[in-house]
């Protein structure tokens, strides 16, 4: 599962997550929409972008990007992407530019041409090791710090987010979405564990039992689509379980990561992927 995927998803679900980022507070106004757009005619795509939901147009909009590994060219590429993005659309609102770091290590500046724009207040950059950590910090920014935490810690810490979540987060929905955010960190953070084991990590009884699972892992409880096939069948459930390979490889999940949970051949799951390449 890729980082930026995980980042793009809790930002999908819990867009005021971006802005407890900006401010580090946990009252920080959000109103905005977490989406992506397609540059027509020039094959990119701007992967995360919020645009503000009210008419003042004094509001900005964010592209934002998540920055795991060392980019010589990435300042390039996003400010160019923006430039085109803006030529394009012509938004009427003023833009800003996020960039996540997970440190200061991997940024790169060898760039010359784009520093004057990195000094503009509209260039902001966020370091996660530098956020302030402990259980006052907002929602948001500890659950983006159990992306980034030690593996020797990220068990405590997803259980006490789990805590968190149930006493904090008074929506049931958008409580659900987020314990299924933070089951999905941690098969991230450990793509090698069986289930039972991220199940005890998180003080589960059974992953099986939650949502997570349930919606994504499932193991071909689905009726098969071929007629004739009752679910529960062994045909049904091999058919299920590549309907549950599609929805993985959807959500970033590693192919290696996905033939064991599903207890498939890993030839079979690259047999899929390629399959949806082509499609």
């Amino acid at each position: 599962m890729k980082t930026d995927s995980l980042f793009y998803r809790l930002f999908q679900i819990r867009p005021q997550l971006f802005f407890e980022l900006l401010s580090g507070s946990s009252q920080a106004d959000c109103n905005y929409q977490f989406t992506s757009v397609e540059v027509k005619q020039l094959a990119f795509r701007i992967d995360g972008i919020f645009f503000p939901s009210s008419g003042n147009k004094k509001d900005p909009f964010y592209v934002v990007e998540v920055q795991f590994q060392p980019d010589e060219q990435l300042y390039s590429r996003i400010f160019s992407e923006l430039f085109l993005y803006i030529k394009q659309y012509q938004p009427v609102h003023p833009w800003q530019v996020v960039v996540i770091y997970p440190t200061r290590t991997i940024e790169r500046n060898s760039e010359p041409h784009f520093q004057p724009l990195l000094n503009l207040e509209q260039v902001r950059r966020i370091y996660l090791d530098e956020l302030e950590e402990g259980e006052n910090c907002p929602l948001g920014v500890r659950l983006v710090k159990l992306i980034t935490s030690k593996e020797t810690e990220v068990s405590q810490q997803a259980q006490r987010l789990l805590e968190s979540v149930s006493r904090e987060v008074k929506e049931t929905k958008l409580r659900n979405d987020i314990i299924d955010l933070i089951e999905s960190i941690m098969v991230y953070k450990f793509p090698k564990m069986s289930r039972k084991e991220i199940a005890a990590m998180l003080g589960v009884d059974d992953l099986k039992q939650t949502r997570f699972y349930q919606e994504v892992f499932t193991e071909g409880k689905q009726e098969g689509k071929l007629e004739g096939k009752q679910e529960g069948k062994l045909e049904g459930k091999q058919e299920g379980k590549l309907e549950a390979v599609s929805r993985m490889l959807d959500s970033g999940v590693e192919l290696n990561t996905i033939a064991q949970w599903l207890d498939l051949p890993l030839e079979m799951v690259k047999k899929e992927a390629n399959k949806k390449k082509q499609s």
